[in-house]
């Protein structure tokens, strides 16, 4: 186990090149499970390879459990990686690839034994010992890639996106092994990934990543219910928050032919400097309903627009509108929901369940209370 730190790292390629990662400055604690969680091309698979030593450091400091290790080559520094493409032998069985990194490591016959035996029963793998990697089906050969790093005991496991070449089905069961492996173990892990779902699901703590910087970081429920900025806001959850850029009106309220709502949640020391001009207002899919009895308030806020598309789920129903002002916006509804395309119809909410934003810095406006007062939903940014 061990406790990761970096320090203000950055990556450039070439003296006057793009940077890539932009002061990252986290620490993964002992035995967490950190989540980099980010669109394509934010920076975090290239932290994932300079924790790794895969890639160079252009400046700032890496740290494992107090020693720096920016200069110390990937094979000195205890770290076991898991690669999307799973990156196997495959001229050799699942015993030998399981094997492979301790032989070279000299580790004695029978202890190589235990370790391979002892990782293939928990993965599932004592039938295919002796099979090679063309003979095994995709979730098979990710099962191997993840024993081959479990054997080697090391201080810090990377995974960069293992479950991406998995179909749906196969990905949750291979996501529920690691999470149990990771309580079985107890070992630090730091896990890159898009899927906002894998991030929820698995992470101790995820850190949002934007255009190489972080863009947020805390437990998985403190940055779903309290995002940073919109970009947190959106990338976190699905359907995405629905934002819309209205103006403040009588100081505390905010009133469109399309979205009308109380701003319950701040105060008017925080709403004044807003009153003359726009707010950026926020809704997520799960909390519109269409009647005012099913969003649970009395006097609740209000999203009018046109049906463009319903989505019968099974479970539930998408509906997504288009407001007067050309907004579109989803709703996530019971699986009986009757709407038609064409239609237009009224979304209501709890005015304490909408968030704001503000339009030029993007960063959440500060509330008085969590979302929805709502005690379960975790309050305070990390």
């Amino acid at each position: 186990m061990a406790v990761v730190q970096l320090s203000r790292i950055c990556k450039r390629y070439g003296s006057g090149g793009p940077v890539v990662v932009d002061n990252v400055d986290v620490t993964v604690g002992d035995g967490e499970f950190m989540v980099l969680l980010g669109p394509s091309g934010c920076g975090k698979s290239t932290t994932l390879r300079m924790i790794a030593g895969l890639e160079t450091i252009s400046s700032g400091t890496l740290s494992i459990n107090g020693r720096t290790m920016n200069d110390v080559p990937a094979k000195d520094r205890d770290i076991a990686m898991v690669f999307q493409s799973y990156a196997l032998y495959p001229h050799m069985t699942v015993a030998e690839n399981l094997a492979f990194g301790l032989k070279r490591r000299r580790t004695p016959s029978a202890e190589v034994e235990r370790r391979v035996r002892e990782a293939a029963a928990m993965l599932g793998l004592i039938p295919y010992l002796d099979r090679k990697p063309q003979a095994l089906s995709g979730g098979q050969r990710q099962r191997v890639a993840l024993g081959r790093a479990m054997v080697r005991e090391p201080m810090v496991f990377l995974f960069d996106e293992p479950l991406s070449n998995l179909d749906a089905a196969l990905r949750v069961n291979t996501r529920n092994e690691l999470i149990k492996q990771h309580h079985r173990l107890a070992s630090t892990m730091i896990y890159v990934t898009h899927d906002q779902v894998e991030a929820m699901t698995m992470g101790t703590r995820i850190c949002v990543m934007n255009g190489g910087r972080v863009a947020q970081v805390g437990k998985p429920l403190d940055v779903y219910w309290n995002p940073a900025d919109t970009f947190v806001a959106r990338f976190l959850g699905a359907p995405p928050m629905n934002l819309f850029t209205v103006p403040v009106s009588g100081g505390d309220r905010v009133r469109t032919a399309a979205i009308e709502t109380a701003l319950t949640r701040w105060s008017p020391a925080v709403l004044a400097p807003l009153a003359a001009g726009e707010v950026v207002l926020g809704v997520r899919a799960e909390d519109l309903h269409l009647s005012v009895e099913a969003a649970g308030a009395a006097a609740a806020g209000r999203i009018r627009g046109r049906v463009f598309a319903v989505e019968p789920l099974g479970a539930e129903t998408l509906l997504a509108v288009e407001t007067e002002g050309g907004t579109e916006c989803t709703a996530r509804l019971p699986r009986d929901t009757r709407a038609r395309v064409g239609e237009v119809v009224d979304l209501f909410f709890r005015p304490d369940a909408a968030f704001l934003f503000d339009p030029r810095s993007t960063a959440a406006v500060p509330a008085l209370s969590r979302p929805g007062g709502d005690p379960g939903r975790a309050g305070g940014v990390h």
